[in-house]
């Protein structure tokens, strides 16, 4: 459902500006989930073993896309929809001063970029937090691309997923059928805390803590940090900072674009899907398995030929790409594609080369897999 529909003229990158089509898209998602005493939950936050006195809990849960189109151009290419990571929300796609959003846009693209349940404006408007990430794959995406076929025509919807976004793209795509006509991922980590030791070593410290003082079901106030970050930037760009974890390469980014994602695009992340990660991480080590809380997905994930672009940063911290590339690795699909940048977990989208290097590929990438289906349409129908 479209809301509020207004004409704007915003940036796209520095200098470059240009006029769009700016709408508020509500989805509304029936959500189903079952809810059982405190005493009676796992350390997941799930329902523990055994507990059958559970009802199931229906709930309308409201989420929020917002869809950009070119005021100069009369039709689109293709639909779009992006997908955030963990404690963010949209504005990873787009800050005043540099918009990834916008750019599709301006290159014809129908660009719905959502805020995920418990993130920027679904939160707002009451979409509480989920009790695990499979909650967006089993109902906020599929819910999103089924109102962008609606609204944007039947067509298939390309996802391009950051961070977490990726692995929800990577497990939502097998469930739509034909309604997905690719994916692309950046610093998406197939295989969990894999390359980084310090990741790993943070895992193990909060799952230790959380065995002992209960860590609860809360969230962590990521947001929190924006306006304080611009007074300690430059020590945690000083070779004396002494975390191993920045998440951005030092000096990637101008000042006012970094304030601006720490203020506006980072948001709560939910202290149960962190624990579950790390869980699932531990328990990927000893079993082999991949994707991380989406495991179960993995297998038909594997064996979808569906176009494919995983994009890693060399420098990424939070998503090295040991743990990105395996994604590109274990998929079977005829066309796929991996490419690595020497960038770390945020600047792969908003750093200063971005939209001279990663964001030009993206498109390029995306137009090319357009016209080919495209072209094989034409020969279906001339058969």
């Amino acid at each position: 459902m479209i809301l509020h529909q207004a004409q704007v003229e915003q940036t796209v990158d520095r200098d470059e500006r240009d006029r769009f089509i700016k709408e508020l898209v509500v989805v509304r998602v029936r959500s189903t989930a079952h809810e059982s005493p405190p005493a009676s939950r796992g350390i997941e936050g799930a329902r523990a073993p055994g507990v059958e006195d559970a009802e199931p809990v229906e709930r309308d849960v409201p989420l929020a896309m917002i869809r950009k189109r070119s005021a100069r151009l009369r039709s689109t290419v293709a639909s779009v929809l992006l997908i955030h990571g963990y404690g963010q929300n949209r504005y990873i796609w787009h800050l005043p001063s540099r918009s990834f959003s916008n750019y599709l846009a301006r290159a014809g693209f129908d660009v719905f970029n959502l805020d995920l349940r418990g993130h920027g404006r679904s939160r707002h408007l009451g979409a509480r937090r989920p009790a695990h990430v499979t909650d967006f794959v089993r109902e906020d995406v599929p819910a999103a691309i089924e109102e962008i076929r609606r609204i944007s025509g039947p067509r298939p919807v390309y996802l391009i997923g950051h961070s977490l976004g990726g692995l929800v793209s990577y497990a939502t795509a097998p469930t739509m059928g034909d309604a997905v006509g690719g994916i692309v991922t950046l610093g998406s980590p197939y295989l969990f805390t894999h390359g980084s030791r310090s990741l790993a070593l943070l895992g193990r410290l909060m799952l230790t803590v959380d065995r002992r003082v209960p860590l609860g079901q809360g969230a962590l106030p990521l947001s929190a940090w924006g306006e304080p970050f611009r007074f300690v930037r430059a020590f945690v760009e000083s070779p004396i900072f002494p975390l191993p974890i920045r998440g951005f390469v030092p000096g990637s980014m101008e000042t006012r674009v970094l304030t601006q994602h720490m203020s506006l695009a980072m948001d709560s992340g939910s202290i149960t899907v962190l624990r579950n990660m790390f869980l699932d991480a531990a328990a990927s080590r000893k079993s082999g398995h991949h994707m991380g809380s989406l495991f179960g997905y993995a297998e038909r994930f594997e064996h979808l030929d569906l176009p494919l672009l995983v994009i890693a940063g060399t420098h990424d911290d939070l998503a090295p790409p040991a743990s990105v590339k395996p994604a590109y690795d274990f998929s079977r699909s005829s066309d796929k594609t991996y490419r690595a940048f020497p960038r770390g977990h945020l600047d792969i989208v908003v750093g200063r080369d971005a939209p001279l290097t990663v964001w030009p590929l993206i498109e390029a990438w995306l137009k090319t897999r357009i016209r080919r289906a495209a072209a094989r349409e034409r020969d279906r129908l001339s058969a």
